[in-house]
């Protein structure tokens, strides 16, 4: 800016100050006419030319004058009225003045000078929400995560489905064939038929990654999530690759997931538990803890399956070759930035005693295998898939009593015996084939002359030989034994069989009056029926009698033993009769 462009900048500006308020708008309109300057150059000049003091702080800058309890209220009204999403449908204005309407808050400030009662505006209370940390924005901010860890390759696994958003498979045209992509203009959400015609072929894909390699396996299905795509994928993961002997395999001792209705169904959960393997379901909408295979996720999208667009596979089957080739590629390759290698080079590093293997088709057994009831032998062997188990080394077990028995997965000569402990969780119990030599006889059986010494005593035992010494009175099996010989009372003779008959009390019980049997009664009338009193005025009733009080009395008063079945006409007439008249009709 030369000299006389400064000058003249600084005339306009001594102008503008004394035109004072309301008039700087027609000093700053000529200038720009005289200087021949847009209105936005003339305020870049001002502002280059004239030093501004610096604006003086307000006294109450910081002072926060709504109280937390109101402003825990407000917080609560805008976090209600946020969507899934998290957009927020309520302006702070909005919440504030329904709040007031309502009586629920004041959100005022007094003014120092005049003793006004002022309500707060919204930047103020936007500013005294965030200073008490209640402002959405901040409270939507995610948890405080910790780091998680684990021991060594295979010790914790991560597994998860995801729908390919961009592709689906068809076979069933020719015009459509392979893999196809789902272009917006013809699957969206105005558009619900054709997705609908295209729902089961709809590829799907599962992610399972070690955590602590970060080494990834793949495997597509279609349809859509399911127990058994959940099963299959993760057995094809345990399974070795004789052309990548590098690849992810073996069975973990911990699987993480989510809470789907596939991933916790009895049949994969039953899988899980036969091949020692503990599940952790994270808890709903926490799916940062399974971040590792999310990320996974977003690892295949944008390396591999980016590439199908210009790489088009013809079905299910190429479409997982050229995952598998991806994958190996990928894990040999990529170096992770936690530990520094490629997820090979660390998955490399597991322990013999880390990679647990098992046969593919016998973990698809297990899947839907329910142990069976095996009764136990006098020698303490079970039969269980045509061959003959040992189970001496089963807790509490017991000659007849009956064990559930189901294949070992990682031992081939064993099986294994399924009960619960004491808090009811399940423990799996290791049980040997019963090895036999050439004759029949089994590998450990006595020999005659040899040996002659008995089995460790079973639980059976070990409890009969206690109640034994507790009848006997004595401190050892011997002394019982002897005691016993000798014909001892059980319990030192100390207990009296008899004694609660005698200390019971008994109720006392009134004679019963009976009726004497005349000698000389004829046949005829012991075979009268004596009626009751009341059976007697049934019938009288039953004969037309109308029965009161004083009538029942009567009858008792003239057969205080019963009524003899001859007596009721006798009795009829005799109670029809009132006064020497005859009661005709009740009259």
């Amino acid at each position: 800016m030369n000299p006389a462009e400064l000058d003249a900048i600084l005339a306009v500006n001594r102008a503008a100050d004394a035109a004072g308020h309301g008039g700087k708008e027609a000093v700053y309109a000529d200038a720009c006419k005289r200087l021949g300057m847009t209105r936005a150059t003339l305020h870049r000049r001002l502002k280059e030319a004239v030093v501004r003091p610096a604006r003086k702080q307000r006294n109450d800058a910081g002072v926060v004058s709504l109280t937390r309890d109101e402003a825990v209220l407000i917080s609560a009204t805008l976090m209600e009225s946020l969507r899934k999403n998290a957009k927020r449908l309520l302006s702070i204005g909005q919440a504030v003045s329904m709040l007031r309407a309502n009586a629920e808050i004041r959100a005022e400030r007094i003014d120092s000078a005049t003793g006004e009662c002022i309500p707060l505006s919204d930047s103020a209370i936007a500013r005294a929400l965030r200073g008490y940390a209640l402002h959405p924005d901040q409270l939507l901010r995610p948890s405080a995560a910790v780091e998680l860890a684990s021991l060594h390759p295979n010790h914790v696994w991560q597994i998860d489905a995801s729908l390919c958003v961009l592709y689906y498979l068809n076979a069933r045209t020719e015009k459509e064939s392979g893999l196809q992509v789902m272009e917006r203009e013809k699957f969206y959400k105005n558009k619900p038929a054709n997705l609908k015609r295209i729902e089961a072929d709809r590829v799907w894909s599962y992610e399972t990654t070690d955590h602590n390699s970060g080494a990834i396996a793949l495997n597509y299905v279609m349809g859509a999530e399911s127990a058994a795509n959940l099963a299959e994928s993760f057995l094809l993961a345990t399974q070795p690759d004789p052309a990548d002997p590098m690849k992810l395999h073996g069975v973990p001792f911990i699987l993480m997931m989510d809470m789907g209705s596939a991933n916790t169904s009895g049949s994969f959960k039953n899988l899980t538990r036969r091949l020692m393997v503990q599940t952790i379901a994270h808890a709903p909408e926490n799916a940062r803890a399974t971040g590792q295979v999310e990320n996974a996720r977003n690892i295949i999208e944008r390396s591999f399956e980016s590439g199908l667009r210009f790489a088009p596979v013809a079905n299910l089957a190429e479409l997982n070759a050229q995952a598998r080739k991806w994958a190996r590629w990928y894990n040999a390759t990529k170096v992770h930035s936690r530990h520094g290698k490629t997820r090979y080079a660390q998955w490399a590093t597991i322990l013999t005693e880390q990679l647990r293997l098992v046969d593919i088709d016998l973990a698809r057994r297990l899947l839907t295998h329910t142990p069976e009831r095996r009764k136990v032998s006098d020698t303490l062997t079970v039969q269980f898939g045509g061959q003959e188990f040992d189970v001496r080394a089963v807790t509490r077990v017991m000659v007849g009593e009956w064990l559930n028995v189901t294949y070992s997965p990682y031992q081939p000569n064993a099986a294994l015996v399924v009960d619960t402990d004491a808090d009811g969780a399940e423990t799996l119990t290791p049980i040997p084939l019963v090895a036999r030599n050439d004759a029949g006889f089994r590998s450990d059986a006595n020999v005659i002359g040899e040996d002659w010494a008995r089995p460790a005593d079973s639980l059976a035992d070990t409890n009969r030989k206690l109640v034994n010494r507790v009848a006997m009175d004595a401190d050892t099996d011997e002394a019982a034994d002897a005691a016993r010989k000798a014909k001892a009372l059980p319990f030192g003779g100390r207990i009296d069989p008899w004694k609660e008959i005698d200390n019971t009390p008994l109720p006392t019980f009134l004679p019963r009056r009976g009726t004497d049997l005349t000698v000389g009664t004829t046949a005829a009338t012991a075979a009268t029926q004596i009626l009751t009193h009341f059976a007697a005025a049934a019938e009288l009733r039953r004969r037309g009698v109308e029965m009161t009080l004083e009538k029942n009395r009567q009858i008792a008063a003239w057969h205080p033993d019963g009524v003899p079945e001859t007596e009721l006409d006798n009795l009829a007439q005799r109670l029809t009769v009132r006064a020497g008249l005859r009661v005709v009709g009740g009259a």
